[in-house]
Order: structure tokens, then sequence, then C-alpha cells
């Protein structure tokens, strides 16, 4: 049996790398931790380009447990606290845990600078309007 693509008309053209990152899209698990806000954030200078600020929510978490890359289209957050070996528990209600989050860029979208202030991870996404170009193209007579 075929799966009836979404990108399968032939008006079409070039969409497959849409359709493969709405299926890495819809694959990330959900399983809600840590939590997260996306904000639109107002343009900057005047500019028409779109500012985004994701923020998660690390407490416990320190800079040096966190590492954050962009790697094929994809923002990767990725934490892992230390056991502390030497520690002798009473009640441990606070689990040493690990999470990796990640968010599927559009085209153009531009990971900025990331900032760890009271258990809150910040990090600034942006998108580079492209030049609009209109271009001839020249047919060529082979008569």
């Amino acid at each position: 049996m075929t799966r009836l693509s979404l990108f399968s008309s032939p008006l079409l053209l070039g969409f497959d790398e849409v359709e493969r990152l709405l299926d890495r899209a819809s694959k990330t698990p959900g399983d809600g931790y840590p939590p997260y806000n996306i904000e639109r954030m107002p343009a900057k200078n005047g500019s028409a380009s779109e500012q985004l600020r994701i923020t998660i929510a690390v407490a416990g978490f320190s800079a040096e447990d966190i590492e954050v890359t962009v790697e094929d289209k994809q923002l990767v957050i990725k934490g892992r606290q230390r056991e502390d070996s030497q520690k002798d528990y009473l009640h441990r209600g606070i689990a040493a845990r690990q999470f990796a989050r990640s968010f599927v860029l559009a085209d153009g979208m531009e990971v900025g600078e990331a900032s760890l202030r009271n258990g809150l991870l910040t990090i600034e996404v942006h998108r580079i309007e492209p030049e609009r170009l209109v271009r001839r193209i020249m047919i060529k007579d082979l008569n």
C-alpha cells in the first residue's frame, strides 16, 4: 500500500524536503518535560524579520549541564544532571533527570544567543528575510 503524500501535486516541485521535515517533527517525543514557551517578539529597529524566543524551564540544571546544538535544520536542547554519590538521602523527591527537546527550523531561521537565568533557558531565533528577486529566463530558439 502506498502512502498518499501531502505534496503529491505535480504543481509542487521540490517540496520533498518539507515533507521530510514534517515527518521528523511528528516523530519528536511529546512527554512534556521540560515545559517550554515560544513567544513572537516585536521586530527590532524596524526590521521585518520574524523574531522568536524559546524559553525552557530547566530548574536545577547549570549551564554546564545543558547542550544546545543546531544540526540539519533542527534545534536540539539536551540536559543531563550528574548524580552526586556522596549524598545520603533520607527522601529523594527531586530526581536527577535528563531531557532532550528538539524543534524543526524552517529555511532561513537562525538560532541566536542562548542564556540561562533563574532556572529558565532562553534561546533567541530569528528569520532573515531573503531579498525578493525577479529573474527573467531567456528562451533559446532552436529552430
